[in-house]
């Protein structure tokens, strides 16, 4: 017999709509921010919106996981305690949490999940968490297939979460300190200012300028939908696309691209299955590149490969539709294969790199009459659909529909009749109804069959082949009875009613009860890198075996700090790495990041850890004092 593994598809949900959605179009999991302390400080959501999705996604047997993942400070804590509970007592499944002072308070019985604010990036790492009492470990984004097999091999038994579709940090999670310095603004706190989609400069160390006002930190977009078997086939078991900040159109077509390129492997492999009940159909077909990105990359999954950044923009190009042709007075002529549509909007990148656009009024076959004034575009320019109105009014109507398969059993009794449901889980409903029994002039089991099966708005539908049973509909009669087709809409709406509650009631919920253990951390020391911003999360590490723990860096500034760790790198993708390309530079290091503002950025090259470290100069760094005499 096959060993199964459960394999879940993990949707982002700013808000209650985008969450339902989600659902619908075929999560198996949503995660979704807490009213405070999440690393989204834009996507809170109050506890009766948090519920409202509980409820819905545990019809499907699709678990709903709260953020409380950013570093809190000591007066936070008893609050923080108080929303536990509360998101506990309304269903939520499991918390995703960053700080280990989480873990020191009076908890109630929910697991936790490592987030990958955490750095979980080595089996030794993982180990610790799962030792420690977490029940899923998200791990870093940098990982290849490899080191995530190796953390399942040390780690059999942790479910390991993985992203596979969005945008990407260009520093370790949780290891990026730059807007913390530069603006007053944490991202271990939930308010990162985006430090790695601004312009800059790349200046030698004699002055020389090397890239003049590119996006050198901006990288293009996660998309794994080419590569989600070998993910499974290495270890992974949660699938993320993230997006907490995303829109709900963004959400429904990625999650639903996800979840039919799934699906075909679990079509092919029956040792992986979904996680949660219900199948999907759509009313569109998903397509990754008309939702928003900057470009698409498998970052470092498969070892270090160039193209991962985006430095001519930060913003969405959308899908590659053609090149520009010519232009005739007030249209353009296009060459391409793709057609656009009234009211598209068109992107391209001019002679100067800069990305610029135009919305289409109308189009003609392969003419393109621009709304406005009339573009200077290059011929051979490539265009780019970065909105698809079409695609667009499909997504902003009902989209999908998610049903879970039953099987209906209707017979006659010594005082009636009795209807059962039966779901794919196996869930079963009877429900017997006193009724005359008189027989019918025509045959009956047709028009019996037709009754049953009209299931509406209701969230199941009749499933021919579920359980083996040869019909979706069984009709046992020692007659031909009469039954009026109202009686069984209504006996029909009952045992519907009752097989929603008994779904509920059977829906099970994963507890934990959180139990303090002493094992060693992988280490005997935390510098600022530990972000450990409060006393319960000190006391947490120091009986865990660390000698000393620093504070976190938004508690105490570190002078020459690194302020971003980052995979992706510049000598790399100049041509210049001597470990992967042998390569050489004319230009005497170390170089500089030089903002538009006139900060400077120090960069080294760690090349034993295969990293980018950015430092801040004297003056990068964010004054709370200007800042508060700016605003006053």
């Amino acid at each position: 017999m096959i060993k199964q593994r459960k394999i879940e598809l993990l949707a982002p949900a700013k808000n209650l709509e985008c969450g339902i959605e989600a659902i619908n179009h075929g999560a198996d999991a949503v995660y979704i921010g807490a009213p405070k302390f999440g690393a989204r400080a834009a996507a809170v959501n109050s506890l009766e919106d948090i519920a409202a999705l509980v409820v819905h996604a545990h019809l499907y047997n699709a678990r709903i996981y709260v953020t409380v993942n950013t570093i809190l400070k000591e007066e936070e804590l008893e609050e923080t305690e108080r929303m536990i509970w509360e998101l506990y007592r309304i269903g939520v499944d499991a918390l995703i949490v960053q700080d280990m002072g989480i873990t020191r308070l009076n908890l109630p019985p929910i697991p936790l999940h490592g987030s990958t604010q955490m750095d979980n990036r080595t089996p030794e790492k993982v180990r610790f968490l799962a030792d420690a009492g977490f029940r899923q470990v998200v791990l870093a984004r940098e990982l290849s297939l490899q080191e995530i097999r190796r953390i399942h091999d040390a780690c059999p038994e942790v479910p390991l979460e993985v992203f596979v579709h969005g945008a990407l940090c260009v520093s370790y999670s949780g290891q990026c300190y730059v807007s913390q310095a530069c603006f007053g603004r944490s991202a271990n706190r939930g308010e990162c200012a985006q430090f790695c989609r601004l312009p800059f400069n790349l200046v030698d160390a004699d002055g020389k300028t090397l890239m003049r006002n590119k996006y050198l930190l901006s990288l293009k977009d996660l998309n794994q939908s080419e590569v989600l078997e070998n993910l499974l086939d290495a270890g992974a078991s949660s699938l993320k696309i993230e997006g907490r900040l995303k829109d709900v159109t963004y959400v429904k077509n990625v999650t639903a691209a996800y979840r039919r390129r799934l699906d075909a492997v679990f079509a092919r492999r029956k040792e992986y299955v979904r996680a949660s009940s219900g199948s999907c159909r759509f009313d569109f077909s998903p397509q990754l590149d008309k939702s928003f990105s900057r470009g698409f990359t498998h970052y470092f999954l498969q070892g270090r490969e160039r193209g991962i950044a985006s430095f001519d923009t930060p913003k969405s190009l959308g899908e590659e539709m053609g090149t520009m042709k010519e232009q005739r007075g007030n249209y353009l002529i296009v060459a391409g294969v793709k057609p656009f549509h009234n009211g598209d909007g068109v992107c391209y990148l001019d002679e100067q790199g800069r990305l610029q656009g135009f919305r289409i009024n109308r189009v003609d076959g392969n003419k393109l009459y621009p709304a406005g004034e009339i573009p200077r575009i290059r011929p051979r320019t490539r265009l780019y659909r970065n909105f698809d109105q079409e695609f667009e009014r499909i997504l902003t109507r009902k989209s999908s529909e998610r049903k879970i398969g039953i099987v209906w059993e209707l017979w006659d009794t010594s005082f009636g009749f009795a209807l059962s449901a039966t779901d794919e889980d196996d869930n079963r409903v009877v429900l017997s109804f006193p009724y005359p029994r008189e027989m019918a002039r025509t045959p009956q089991e047709e028009n019996l069959c037709t009754q049953l099966s009209r299931l509406g708005n209701t969230p199941f539908e009749v499933s021919d082949s579920l359980a083996g049973k040869a019909s979706g509909v069984i009709i046992r009669f020692s007659g031909n009875w009469f039954l009026p087709a109202s009686v069984i809409a209504d006996w029909r709406r009952q045992v519907i009613d009752k097989l929603v509650v008994a779904r509920r009631v059977t829906y099970r919920r994963e507890l934990a009860v959180w139990k303090p253990t002493g094992h060693a951390f992988p280490a005997t020391a935390l510098t600022y890198l530990g972000n450990v911003m409060n006393d319960a999360a000190r006391s947490f590490y120091l009986e865990h075996g660390l000698s000393s723990v620093a504070p976190a860096y938004e508690k105490q500034a570190v002078p020459d700090a690194v302020l971003m760790f980052c995979k992706h790198c510049l000598r790399y993708s100049m041509g210049w790495c001597p470990t992967h390309q042998k390569g050489h530079s004319l230009y005497r290091e170390p170089y500089y990041l030089v903002g538009t503002d006139g900060k400077r950025f120090r960069l080294s090259f760690d090349c034993k850890n295969c990293q980018m470290k950015v430092y801040g100069d004297e003056g990068a760094f964010f004054n709370e004092e200007q800042r508060m005499k700016n605003e006053e």
